[in-house]
């Protein structure tokens, strides 16, 4: 069986089952025969990546011996952090496709030339988030980042008031700053992404189903919904 090898760059191994379970998810309604989605965790590094500093360990972290061996078995590969750290150099150790969920959510929400905003939990990784637009040659579209209030790990320890603050960042990204779609920039902030997805009239870029997406149409699955 076709095989998916989705990397969590941070050490929550129930981060890691809630990514899983949304590709899984995400590919049985949208494929005939999906590939299997197999997650694995960081050895090292934060359970969640809020600072520079977090996002160099996880660069680090998904190089691994033992994460690249499992890679090079498999047939396409997820990076799952928003800032897609270690994506070149495990796409130049690979020779399977390699998606970050990053580049995935930002490239969808600006098809078509749309304006669009990022709303996520982490301040401190404003300017990484905003060079990674820019490397991407999309900053003309980009109507900048909007970010919740208070320690993001705490905030992620109570799902509902995650999906409210980040409910009120998507807000000010559409209302003051014009956005015409949403990224939801996180992968811990898989579930409220799916939640927040139903709430707006404008598309609400989920990060896992995007990069689902970006890697079948780069292993040329074939048809793709949305």
């Amino acid at each position: 069986m076709t095989q998916i090898l989705l990397i969590n760059p941070n050490t929550s191994t129930a981060t890691t089952r809630m990514m899983v379970d949304i590709a899984r998810s995400y590919l049985a309604s949208a494929v005939m025969s999906p590939p299997e989605v197999v997650g694995v965790t960081a050895l090292r590094g934060a359970p969640m990546i809020v600072d520079e500093r977090d996002l160099a360990v996880a660069a680090d972290a998904v190089t691994d011996p033992e994460i690249v061996a499992l890679a090079a078995q498999s047939d396409g590969v997820i990076v799952g952090a928003f800032g897609d750290p270690g994506i070149e150099a495990l796409r130049a150790r690979l020779n399977v496709p390699v998606v970050g969920i990053g580049a995935a959510s930002v490239r969808e929400a600006a098809s078509g030339g749309r304006r669009f905003g990022i709303a996520t939990t982490t301040p401190r990784l404003a300017d990484s988030i905003a060079s990674n637009v820019r490397k991407l040659g999309l900053d003309a579209s980009f109507a900048g980042s909007r970010f919740t209030t208070g320690d993001p790990l705490a905030l992620g320890d109570v799902p509902t008031q995650l999906e409210r603050s980040l409910a009120c960042a998507v807000e000010a990204c559409l209302h003051e700053d014009g956005a015409q779609a949403v990224v939801i920039g996180g992968g811990p902030l898989g579930e409220a992404a799916q939640a927040l997805c139903e709430r707006f009239s404008i598309p609400v870029i989920g990060p896992v189903p995007a990069a689902c997406r970006a890697l079948l149409r780069s292993m040329r699955w074939g048809e793709v919904s949305k």
